[in-house]
């Protein structure tokens, strides 16, 4: 099993609707990759480890799926569709990270 992690930077400067990403842009994610899309959660950065330091993401979404070929499969064809609707919800670039998950 694989984790796509789609990660959103915190920054003095970002701009992220999260009533957006977690009702619109969660649910066409959902729609687009279907039953190939085994789990999905949606985080709210809400503090970061020290007492009062803000968190390092806005947001992320974790994506899980049985392999990197059936993410590929899954989210190729709707790839500009779902980039797309970045700018929808946020001016921040996601950084994306895939994992195996081991335990």
């Amino acid at each position: 099993m694989i984790k796509v992690s789609v990660m959103y930077p915190n920054s003095s400067d970002a701009k992220f609707d999260m009533d957006y990403y977690n009702s619109t842009h969660a649910q066409l994610v959902l729609d687009r990759l279907g039953d190939t899309l085994k789990s999905f959660t949606v985080d709210a950065g809400i503090a970061g480890g020290a007492p009062g330091e803000a968190a390092g993401f806005i947001a992320m979404g974790h994506l899980i799926f049985d392999s990197v070929d059936a993410f590929e499969a899954a989210f190729g064809p709707h790839a500009d569709e779902l980039l797309g609707d970045i700018p929808n919800f946020t001016n921040v670039q996601p950084q994306v990270q895939i994992s195996e998950i081991k335990r």
